[in-house]
């Protein structure tokens, strides 16, 4: 008789993120927060919003906050409510999500893109200023992978050119420069529930936020079809309402946050001693910045191959983004080409983002640090 054929499979699976690993650690808090709301009948808008709104917006510090329905939704709604339509001009960092661009087309802009820090991939305040022209309407600064751009310099160069600024935070709740929270510096902050995120909820969801309460007005106006009162439509705006199940469930979770946020944050001290004097390059966590870890991304000129190796050894990775927004299709129309970002199309090639979430084992960042150093020294 012949033998079984052998196959070979990982020691250790270490996937980019466990999602089932967090709902298990909470899960008596959900299943009672879904059942409230499916016994009150009240399944969009409600108390459960209203709450969840309060709590968020003090979390973040910033006096108005308003539920939608996807980050996406909340950068859309940041556009129409600062008045961009066509022939504006709505600055934005080439090397992001899709969504940080195409809000400002979705509503007629045009966006203009600028390169990033070579270091943290965030917006380049040294090349913001020779950006901003006659029709700029607005800024969106992006704070990627969970560490906020240089807001200081941002803020300051968008004050003196008189250009509204607008956070691009999906991927920070909680993080901060100089102590203030992301969302609270521009005129108006965008965030994505996307179950992925550090907030995450159990389907699509957004919020906006601003410190001004004329513009939390706008916003409020503008995601519920531009109605007030019901039926008597001001303006023309959107269906763009978070559910109240899905507001139950990050009631749920904002209350753990900073306990998986610091989580995270020592996974990513752990992958750093471990990983010190290999060469493969770590992220930059600046001094000013309180890093809240939504990717862990370090970099390598052998990107491809590394994932590679990786993935052969059961350990998930993911690459954010493989191709800038200046050179996506959807784009040609602007004319950028290969070449104009060199720093945004550099990260695009080399960056990749390993397993972060907080309910890692020591065992797993341990053979996640060991994978990536055995590829890191190899010979070939």
């Amino acid at each position: 008789m012949s033998a079984e054929p052998q196959t070979t499979t990982p020691k250790t699976t270490v996937p980019l993120l466990d999602l089932t690993a967090q709902f298990r650690s909470i899960e008596p808090e959900i299943r009672a927060a879904l059942e409230g709301v499916l016994v009150s009948g009240r399944y969009i808008g409600g108390p459960e919003v209203a709450a969840f709104e309060k709590e968020v917006g003090a979390y973040c510090d910033v006096p108005q906050a308003v539920a939608c329905a996807s980050g996406t939704d909340a950068l859309v709604l940041a556009m129409r409510a600062l008045g961009v339509g066509p022939g504006d001009e709505v600055i934005t960092p080439a090397y992001s999500f899709l969504a940080s661009a195409s809000a400002i087309a979705l509503v007629g802009g045009q966006p203009v893109f600028v390169d990033v820090e070579p270091d943290t991939y965030n917006m380049d305040p040294s090349k913001l200023e020779d950006a901003i022209s006659a029709k700029t309407k607005a800024v969106i600064v992006v704070h990627l992978f969970g560490q906020c751009a240089n807001l200081e310099a941002i803020q300051t160069i968008c004050k003196r050119r008189n250009v509204p600024l607008v956070e691009d935070a999906a991927q920070a709740i909680g993080a901060e420069w100089q102590g203030k929270r992301a969302g609270s510096w521009g005129e108006i902050g965008c965030f994505s529930f996307f179950p992925s995120k550090n907030l995450g909820a159990f389907g699509d969801g957004g919020l906006v936020v601003s410190t001004r309460d004329d513009l939390g007005d706008k916003l409020r106006l503008l995601r519920e079809h531009g109605a007030r009162p019901k039926y008597h439509h001001i303006e023309l705006g959107m269906n763009s309402r978070l559910d109240a199940l899905q507001a139950a469930v990050l009631r749920v979770k904002l209350r753990h946050l900073e306990s998986w946020t610091e989580g995270r944050r020592r996974n990513a001290d752990t992958y750093r001693q471990s990983l010190a004097g290999v060469p493969v390059g770590l992220p930059v966590a600046r001094q000013e910045a309180r890093h809240i870890y939504n990717q862990f991304v370090v970099r390598s000129t052998k990107r491809d191959a590394l994932r590679a190796s990786l993935s052969a050894a059961g350990v998930g990775t993911e690459i954010y983004y493989p191709k800038p927004m200046h050179v996506q299709p959807c784009f040609d129309a602007l004319g950028y080409k290969d070449g104009d970002f060199p720093v945004s199309e550099a990260a695009a090639r080399e960056t990749v983002a390993l397993p972060i979430y907080p309910e890692l084992t020591r065992d797993q960042v341990a053979y996640v640090s060991e994978r990536v150093r055995d590829f890191a020294i190899s010979p070939s």
